[in-house]
């Protein structure tokens, strides 16, 4: 019993650090598809939601969201505060590993959930890019980490209500990816679009990313990140059967990857005469999110297959919201918003145990509980402290406003 823990243990502490690399996935993705000017701040955003998710988590969330195993839809606040004191001597002991009551650490499922929670999070900051206030990020950034997150976590993974209707949800698809896109969907409603994003007569201009070479290398990252992302919901890997499921998923996720990259490039190619870079990015993350939701029971071609049509889907996606008028400069509200009901409506394809029925009660609840209450978070935070810069410093560039400072100072800023 004490191999088993501690191989499970190292096993979910290691998973947990890829998850974490895919912090430096997006902010290299978000830094690559925005403008050289705005380069300081996203980057500002993306280091500084993850320390607030670490830290809010660890005061509120993480009892939120596992503090109520007796299930139900309001978690108790009973446990509330109590993970911040834990010590060593208060995770699992000797006698309990060894009577089989524990298969890891508590300190090390703290650590992987936390970094899930981040990734919501990173979510957010690519769709809300080059128009919003720091300050107003950072406010939001406390409520989605610290409340807003882990109660529809613990819906689902916490054993609450959702958990008990049926629904599933493996890795996060709707947990993590939906939660995080909804969260975005409404911040850019209220910010609104970027100047000159959209001309008065209807018309969409383009507004290129200033560095596809580091958005290529966010996209790998967060490719590489994404098998600790699946195989380590695993949670166990000390078993015959846990050792070869973990071997399945990796597979299963790296495949959904290439089949949404490949889907995205032959659309992209049909519908524009050319190989879109960005298209074909969105392509494999879209592949990515769309595998999370079951990436333990389909077959692997059967995974390539569920990637490429998230690798489709993202394309029409990204361009029905900019027909929309809602301005997302990374695509993250399609990978991971519209791609991530599509991996939940799938699991029943490869899983008997699922139901387009409990699948849907999922969706619908997690988004209109996230859209609701990020609504209401953005709203007063607009009220308040507002939530868009000014047109001058919008087209000077965040850099210079919010960070007094330039990414690349010695070239002319686009």
């Amino acid at each position: 019993m004490e191999a088993s823990y501690a191989l499970n243990t190292f096993y979910l502490l290691m998973s947990g650090a890829l998850v974490m690399l895919m912090a430096l996935g997006f902010s290299m993705l978000e830094a690559g598809l925005v403008r050289s000017k705005n380069t300081v701040e996203i980057l500002t955003k993306n280091v500084t939601l993850y320390a607030i998710a670490c830290i809010m988590y660890m005061l509120v969330g993480y009892d939120l969201m596992y503090g109520s195993p007796e299930g139900g839809i309001i978690p108790s606040v009973t446990p509330l505060f109590s993970f911040m004191s834990m010590t060593v001597s208060n995770d699992y002991s000797l006698a309990a590993v060894n009577a089989g009551e524990a298969d890891y650490a508590k300190a090390a499922d703290f650590f992987f959930q936390v970094v899930f929670v981040a990734t919501a999070m990173s979510v957010v900051s690519g769709a809300i890019a080059e128009r919003m206030k720091l300050w107003s990020f950072i406010f939001f950034a406390v409520v989605m980490t610290s409340f807003i997150y882990p109660i529809q976590g613990y819906w689902k993974w916490g054993e609450g209500f959702l958990h008990q209707l049926g629904f599933l949800d493996f890795a996060g698809s709707g947990v993590v990816h939906l939660a995080g896109a909804t969260a975005a969907l409404t911040g850019v409603m209220l910010l609104g679009a970027r100047l000159h994003k959209f001309s008065a007569d209807g018309h969409i201009n383009a507004i290129p990313g200033a560095n596809l070479p580091l958005a290529t290398l966010g996209t790998f990252l967060l490719w590489f990140g994404w098998f600790g992302f699946n195989g380590g919901s695993q949670l166990l890997a000390s078993t015959v059967v846990d050792s070869n499921t973990v071997a399945m998923i990796f597979v299963n996720t790296n495949m959904a990857a290439a089949g949404g990259l490949v889907a995205a490039t032959m659309m992209s190619r049909f519908l524009f005469g050319k190989a879109d870079l960005t298209m074909i990015l969105n392509g494999a993350l879209a592949g990515l999110v769309a595998i999370t939701a079951e990436p333990s029971t389909p077959s692997p071609i059967f995974a390539t297959l569920i990637g490429s049509v998230g690798g489709i889907l993202v394309i029409f996606a990204i361009l029905g919201l900019d027909k929309l008028r809602l301005d997302d400069p990374v695509g993250a509200i399609s990978v991971h918003g519209v791609v991530g009901i599509w991996g939940l409506l799938a699991v029943p394809l490869t899983n008997p145990t699922a139901s387009f029925k409990s699948q849907l009660i999922g969706i619908v609840v997690i988004f209109s509980w996230v859209f609701v209450t990020s609504l209401v978070t953005w709203f007063v935070i607009k009220l308040i402290f507002g939530l868009r810069v000014s047109e001058e410093e919008e087209y000077e560039g965040l850099d210079l406003s919010e960070c007094g400072m330039e990414a690349y100072p010695e070239f002319v800023k686009n």
